[in-house]
């Protein structure tokens, strides 16, 4: 796989962002770190879209809590909540 120059530049200039001035083993760690919670705030805004579409196809706020992993009063928050995003971390 080939990367633009635009991708890589904007690449070493996300890790820079999360390796705040630290360098080695901490800022190694620290990039790692921050692309990780970015990554998992995606996937939260991901499985939150597809339980308020499964809702809208009928499942239950107790079948999606048990597939999800989530209690059924987070299930009943997000289906409650249209497309406006949900305050995280990383805001």
């Amino acid at each position: 796989m080939k990367y633009s120059a635009a991708e890589t530049s904007e690449a070493l200039a996300l890790m820079e962002k999360h390796r705040a001035g630290e360098s080695g083993e901490i800022g190694a760690a620290l990039v790692v770190v921050g692309l990780s919670a970015e990554r998992a705030a995606k996937e939260s805004q991901i499985r939150d879209e597809m339980i308020r579409v499964a809702h809208r196809s009928g499942a239950s706020i107790r079948q999606l809590a048990a597939v999800s992993g989530l209690g059924r009063k987070a299930v009943s928050a997000i289906v409650s909540h249209s497309r406006e995003p949900r305050p995280t971390a990383l805001a």
